[in-house]
């Protein structure tokens, strides 16, 4: 899911080839991203256009060749000089006199040669990698190089129009490498391949010999910076592979324009290391321009208070029935704390049935859930790749998340597996602006079988880095909470040669045991629970209820078939189907005596109170239910790594729930696993009732 959509589309024409372009926002100054070399186009900003567009109008537009710009026949058609005139045709089709240009790669040669020759169009630039017409140069791209017919191509020597008509794919994914030469970018280095594979070897090879000829309409070369007289900002990771930093280091002297070298830093840092992108960006034209208005990034708040935000995931509604459990406890141990959610739907409507105080920032937040609700198949979530494919949604909440604390002052951040914010703060520790407390119910990635050696080496290579960022930042987290005890951690390793998951774990986390966030005590006997929700006697009562989100609609509309043929041999059955606030439960079809129901916030009283519950195989809703020792049987979704490995290790520690698969199991089978499980007697292991207050104490420790 793309965390923004553009606000406006449209085209403009070039002898009769369309143009494509992207407008993001409405401020009232305007930023122009760029193309970069041809196997890119406008999604090379993915990570830049949902937050600037927050203050200002964003243009970006595919070059043609690729993205949803036409692919002439035409070799000059794909010359840097028309190029640069689609931009200022695009500039003039929206009626903008002035932009702010910014450009990567070739985008950066672009973007230098619109603010030396065009300076009344260009109020500042922001040019990164440049490949600037200016030593050093690694030299591969050379006419003699370009057109050779190597009979083996090596190395650079794929830099080469012949091998792009035969083996395309292999250059794309050779260049790609070279443009992320950092360690831990595989997501980065297949959205290039994606990409790039979106043209051909053909069109690359015209883009490349029109290069390669002389403009007629500037003079490209090193005296052409010294007419930008703009504001200028020069970025270049020290590692590029592609164009040397020593090129941005050139034009720094020649324009007196500021320079930010990154260190460890590849071709590409707007997709490697966009949270520091973007921060140096925003910063740089908040020196040169008038500074937008910031709007809904304050929380009202008492004086003297401390104050928490409080982060917590909107993957299904189990999250934040704990971390509210947390604030409440936490509360009792702090009287004077105020606390702010910063959170996504459905969270908020579980807060606000609580009385809890939202962040006005959270209408800002791009939604994970309505994210893995597009991922999602029938009952099939492959939860790592979804968690890989948000990353674009990732950093949009990130910037939302950095900005409200750059506004307010708190003294605590709560993150219940806000995986932005741990990341990002890793890798960039200076962003850290107030203490963390990181909580987290698993810990390792794990291979589904199906992804085969690819996804084994992707999930290995995904932990690793999140072990090196531990171990370079290891006070970053100024508590890391595990949410169960150290025999609730899977038996495995995190990879080839890493540590085993349990040994890390248990030396680099507290553990406060499992939280529910209640006391099934509390609620009284089960009779009493049945006839306060108006459950009559000698009914069987099946609740089924799938979480927050709307991936389990499959498996609610399989149960519901269940029904009929569960109800004829067991003629007392009840049958109430909780949809979630995500799903419309006037769409399921249920027959008029199955009970449909939306949001409930009180949904763990329920599961106390039935006889049987069928559920997905959610953490949360499965250990209520193994606390409140009633039958259940959950469903797995497919290839979510962590219902099939990391929930199924721990229900079976506590003896708890049927498994089914879903694949497995038509309405008939469902059907007669509801007749031999509801009222089944159990004998679950005790659920700890202290993790709240455990791990508000824990907390409290840091005030």
């Amino acid at each position: 899911m793309r965390a923004k959509l553009p606000d406006q589309e449209g085209s403009i024409e070039r002898d009769g080839v369309k143009v494509h372009y992207e407008v993001y926002g409405e401020g009232e100054e305007t930023l122009l991203f760029m193309p970069a070399f041809p196997i890119g186009y406008s999604r090379n900003w993915k990570a830049q256009l949902p937050y600037f567009s927050r203050h200002y109008t964003c243009i970006a537009y595919d070059p043609l060749g690729n993205g949803k710009s036409g692919r002439p026949e035409a070799v000059e058609a794909y010359h840097p000089d028309h190029i640069i005139s689609d931009a200022l045709a695009i500039l003039d089709t929206l009626s903008i006199e002035q932009a702010v240009v910014i450009g990567v790669s070739m985008g950066g040669l672009l973007g230098s040669i619109l603010a030396a020759f065009h300076p009344e169009r260009v109020r500042a630039a922001v040019l990164m990698d440049g490949s600037f017409p200016v030593q050093p140069d690694y030299g591969f791209i050379t006419p003699e190089n370009f057109n050779t017919k190597f009979e083996h191509p090596q190395g650079w020597q794929k830099f080469n129009q012949h091998y792009w008509q035969t083996d395309y794919r292999d250059f794309v994914e050779f260049f790609a490498g070279n443009m992320y030469s950092e360690p831990h970018s595989s997501k980065p280095f297949e959205d290039a391949v994606g990409w790039g594979m979106e043209t051909d070897g053909g069109i690359l090879a015209k883009t490349i010999t029109a290069r390669l000829e002389p403009s007629e309409s500037y003079d490209i070369g090193p005296d052409m910076f010294r007419r930008i007289s703009c504001p200028l900002l020069l970025i270049h990771g020290e590692d590029d592979q592609i164009q040397p930093a020593g090129k941005s280091k050139v034009v720094a002297e020649m324009t007196g324009a500021e320079l930010v070298l990154l260190p460890g830093a590849g071709h590409l840092p707007p997709g490697r290391f966009p949270a520091k992108i973007n921060l140096l960006i925003r910063d740089f034209l908040d020196r040169v321009l008038v500074r937008p208005k910031r709007s809904g990034l304050h929380a009202k708040g008492g004086r003297g208070a401390k104050r928490v935000l409080y982060l917590s995931s909107p993957i299904g509604l189990g999250h934040g029935r704990r971390d509210l459990a947390i604030a409440g406890e936490l509360r009792k141990l702090q009287p004077d704390i105020q606390v702010d959610w910063l959170a996504q739907d459905p969270v908020p409507r579980l807060l606000q049935a609580n009385d809890e105080t939202v962040h006005p920032a959270s209408a800002l937040l791009a939604n994970e859930s309505k994210h893995l609700e597009e991922e999602a198949g029938e009952h099939d979530l492959h939860c790592f790749q979804a968690l890989r494919r948000m990353d674009e949604i990732l950093i949009a909440n990130f910037m939302v998340f950095q900005e409200v604390l750059e506004q307010q002052q708190y003294d605590l951040v709560v993150a219940d597996e806000a995986w932005d914010v741990d990341r990002y703060w890793h890798e960039h520790p200076e962003l850290k602006q107030t203490q963390l407390a990181w909580f987290t119910d698993f810990v390792g990635f794990l291979p589904m079988p199906d992804g085969g050696a690819h996804e084994a080496h992707l999930t290995s290579d995904y932990n690793a880095e999140m072990i090196m960022h531990i171990e370079r930042a290891p006070q970053l987290r100024d508590r890391a909470i595990f949410v169960g005890g150290p025999d609730d951690i899977v038996p495995a390793t995190f990879g080839p040669d890493l540590p085993v998951i349990r040994d890390w774990t248990e030396a680099h986390f507290d553990f406060c045991g499992y939280i529910t966030g209640f006391d099934p005590q509390s609620f009284g006997s089960r009779a009493e629970l049945r006839q306060r929700f108006g459950y009559r006697a000698g009914e069987k009562v099946c609740l089924v209820t799938v979480g927050g989100s709307g991936v389990g609609e499959h498996l609610l509309r399989r149960i519901i078939a269940a029904y009929p043929a569960a109800k004829q041999r067991l003629p007392e059955l009840r049958m109430i189907v909780v949809a979630g606030p995500r799903i419309d439960p006037a769409s399921l079809g249920a027959p008029a005596d199955v009970e449909l129901r939306a949001f409930v916030p009180d949904l763990h009283r329920h599961l106390a109170a039935c006889d049987l519950a069928l559920v997905q195989g959610g953490l949360t809703t499965s250990m209520e239910l193994v606390a409140a020792k009633t039958p259940f049987i959950y469903f797995p979704l497919q290839n979510h790594f962590e219902q099939n490995f990391h929930v199924s290790h721990r229900l079976q520690r506590y003896g708890a729930g049927r498994r089914m698969d879903y694949a497995l199991s038509d309405p008939e089978t469902i059907a007669q696993a509801i007749v031999e499980e509801i009222g089944k007697p159990v004998d679950f292991r005790d659920v700890e009732t202290d993790g709240a207050y455990r791990a508000a104490a824990m907390l409290a420790d840091l005030f």
